[in-house]
């Protein structure tokens, strides 16, 4: 297809040159969903020509309350890299000067250990989870002013750009079952530099973490472009509270409640 194989030439380039571009949606006629997916995999490709290790994947837009802010309206979703994921200890300094227009996503990350499948019930999933953590996924934009479609939000990696990971909370078999709920039910509140700036939970992701992942296996069903998920992929949900832009020199962190996961805390370089 070469429209999606210059599309993503096009995108990749604009990432790896903290360059912003138009919008396809503004200058590609009959740009849509399925158009756009049709570029994740020419994406993926080149950044494994690169020596990228696809290692999972990232929905966004699993949060409603941040829909009409966007102007998109549905869940999409983008691979994470070797290159992108990075496991941190509180304190840590991050350089996000290679990312454009970022932007700080607390969220909820979940560890498989059995392949997914269309039709899997949310305890079905629950029983495939390895671990779960607590991370800061930072978006980017390559669309000038976060201005674009849901398509274009596809062509440009999901708007990944980094995911930074706290420790994994192994979970045993024996108390999975109890995930969807827990998950749902679990509170979070972020910080920018001590002070409080939004709070949600877990629910906030299109009901739930375990929902959010069962979403998007039953979008994976319907892809002929894009596999479904397997065995050691990780997933990051989507964000619990509104996404806030970052600038260098502040502090962000986080204390979650109700389920046993770690805060975040990190600074921007």
């Amino acid at each position: 297809m070469p429209r999606a194989d210059a599309i993503a030439a096009e995108a990749d380039k604009a990432l790896t040159a903290n360059r912003q571009i138009a919008p396809f949606s503004t200058r590609v006629s009959g740009f849509d969903n399925r158009a756009a997916y049709a570029v994740t995999p020419r994406l993926r490709a080149l950044r494994e020509t690169r020596g990228e290790r696809p290692v999972g994947r990232k929905i966004g837009f699993t949060n409603r309350g941040i829909w009409p802010e966007y102007g998109v309206y549905e869940p999409i979703w983008g691979y994470m890299y070797d290159a992108t994921v990075h496991e941190v200890a509180p304190g840590t300094v991050v350089d996000l000067s290679h990312l454009p227009e970022p932007r700080i996503e607390p969220e909820i990350v979940l560890g498989l250990e059995a392949d997914l499948e269309q039709g899997m019930s949310a305890a079905d999933i629950a029983r495939a989870i390895g671990w779960v953590a607590h991370g800061f996924e930072i978006v980017q934009s390559i669309f000038p002013r976060w201005r674009f479609s849901a398509a274009d939000c596809i062509a440009d990696g999901g708007l990944h750009g980094a995911l930074y990971l706290g420790p994994r909370q192994m979970v045993e078999p024996r108390d999975r079952a109890a995930l969807p709920e827990q998950l749902a039910a679990l509170t979070v509140t972020l910080s920018r530099d001590g002070s409080v700036v939004d709070s949600g939970a877990g629910s906030n992701a299109l009901d739930g973490p375990i929902e959010a992942l069962r979403h998007l296996v039953g979008v994976l069903a319907d892809d002929p472009e894009n596999p479904p998920i397997t065995a050691d992929e990780m997933i990051s949900t989507g964000t619990l509270t509104r996404a806030f832009p970052v600038s260098p020199g502040q502090r962000w962190s986080t204390v979650i409640g109700g389920f046993d996961l770690p805060g975040m805390d990190v600074t921007i370089a």
